[in-house]
């Protein structure tokens, strides 16, 4: 039986509240401060499961060295209050830190899948943009 520690119980709590502000940030139009708030948690949350040394060694392998600079390049975009590009980012770190096919294909190489999958969620916002152009810059006018 594997036994886990009170550092790790707070560790699985601190992880999941992190994981809840971040899907309530994103249900709420991403809203920066949820946002913000989800990957802190979820950062301290995961260092107090696996423990700092081996989160560090984790990320900071050479070959995921790239992943990790757009997962945490995303996590400090959105500390910056630019949500949705912060997300972005850390999207797509995340699918390269994991190694994860976005859109598995028969004969594609894995950096066109997942430009075809980051290309597919710009998409909508795209044409969400261009509709507010269309109307005169609604977005900003009161």
């Amino acid at each position: 039986m594997i036994s886990i520690t009170e550092w790790q119980k707070i560790g699985v709590g601190t992880t999941g509240f992190g994981v809840f502000f971040v899907l309530f940030g994103i249900l709420l139009y991403f809203d920066a401060v949820l946002l913000a708030f989800g990957n802190l948690l979820f950062l301290v949350g995961l260092s107090l499961i696996i423990g700092l040394r081996k989160m560090l060694a984790f990320f900071f392998q050479r070959h995921k060295l790239k992943g990790t600079s757009f997962f945490l390049g995303g996590v400090v975009i959105v500390l910056l209050r630019w949500p949705l590009l912060g997300m972005c980012l850390e999207t797509y770190g995340f699918f390269n830190l994991f190694n994860l096919r976005a859109l598995p294909g028969p004969a594609s190489s894995h950096q066109d899948e997942l430009a075809g999958f980051v290309a597919a969620l710009a998409l909508p916002l795209c044409h969400l943009l261009q509709g507010d152009i269309r109307r005169g810059g609604a977005r900003g006018a009161a």
